[in-house]
């Protein structure tokens, strides 16, 4: 992928995407060899089996470790929000991060049961997007700010990091940007999110048709798409999706608005999203679509809708016990069991 520098905010983003680490495929190897051996029929684990091997091969180790899993919520506040797209006012996301910092969220227990980190980051609550239906959200300054900022999810060195958000009306700009990015219409796009029927329902439908009508002259970039579809907390995740490919941290996807901020780096390499995992679908109608679309299967499906890294926090468990299983079972030769 060749790039030519313009002097423009957005270069340093795209550069990252000309040396994009690979896997380790000798440590891959090595992984994959070694679930051969293990006291099991070959395949038995199913799909723990593979989550061990790519943790493996990214970790750079045969047997890789989670030590220091962390969940990573952003929060932003959006413009659009005042055009009635949800059920619930702007003033919630203050809200509900105020009530991850009091540690009383659904998030908060889910991490103190697998033992995770919980990191919230403020992305100045106080100062809302602009309404993406009258013009771009964010400046391209603003946006790759904004990425660069996300970045420092990596800095209490996780070794997973699953990604989280809050804002009211991000479903909106989810769905903006998945409108923008693969077309078709925005009905195909829009869900319930947090319970939006009848009349906001419809309020959401008309903004994700107006924004996207309005950048039509973008849409073939994705970084564009963001910046002008987005909103602080997807610019943001989808630099620390960024940030952690560069360190081969493994990282988990919540549901349906990370999802788009992932969706963003993806449209601009098929590889960027080798180190992820999907940590379930949503109920949110089109979250299976998109992750299919991705060529990602879910860890769970339980119906979850609430946001905040709760989908991706449950999944740390399968992916932990992928892990023991991987690196505490016995071989054949170990066990002094008879290998088929």
């Amino acid at each position: 992928m060749q790039r030519t520098a313009t002097g423009l905010p957005f270069d340093d983003i795209r550069n990252l995407f000309l040396s994009l680490p690979a896997i380790n495929a000798e440590a891959e190897a090595a992984a994959r060899a070694r679930q051969g051996q293990l006291v099991k029929p070959p395949g038995a684990l199913g799909r723990l089996e593979e989550i061990a091997i790519k943790l493996a091969g990214w970790q750079g180790r045969e047997i890789p470790r989670i030590d220091r899993p962390t969940v990573a919520v952003f929060a932003g506040t959006h413009g659009v929000a005042k055009r009635g797209v949800s059920p619930y006012p702007p003033e919630v996301t203050k809200q509900m991060v105020a009530t991850f910092t009091d540690g009383k969220a659904a998030v908060n227990q889910i991490c103190g049961v697998f033992g995770a980190g919980l990191r919230v980051f403020d992305l100045a609550l106080d100062i809302p997007t602009r309404d993406i239906v009258e013009e771009d959200a964010l400046t391209e300054a603003e946006c790759a700010a904004t990425m660069a900022f996300g970045m420092e999810a990596l800095a209490g060195e996780p070794d997973l990091l699953c990604l989280g958000e809050m804002g009211i009306g991000n479903t909106t700009v989810a769905a903006a940007i998945f409108h923008g990015l693969y077309g078709g219409s925005a009905t195909e796009w829009v869900g319930p999110g947090t319970g939006a029927t009848g009349a906001v329902l419809a309020a959401k439908i008309a903004a994700v048709e107006a924004a996207v009508a309005r950048c039509r002259g973008h849409l073939d970039d994705p970084l564009e798409v963001l910046r002008r579809l987005g909103g602080r907390e997807l610019a943001a995740m989808a630099g620390a999706i960024l940030a952690a490919r560069m360190q081969r941290v493994p990282v988990v996807i919540d549901g349906y608005v990370v999802t788009a901020a992932a969706a963003v780096l993806h449209a601009l390499d098929p590889s960027a999203l080798d180190h992820c995992f999907a940590g379930h679908v949503s109920a949110e109608p089109a979250h299976a679509r998109v992750l299919e679309r991705l060529g990602m299967k879910p860890l769970l499906d339980l119906g979850m809708r609430l946001g905040e890294g709760s989908g991706a926090a449950l999944s740390i468990g399968v992916i932990k016990a992928a892990v023991a299983c991987h690196g505490g079972m016995a071989t054949f030769a170990e066990a002094g069991v008879a290998d088929a």
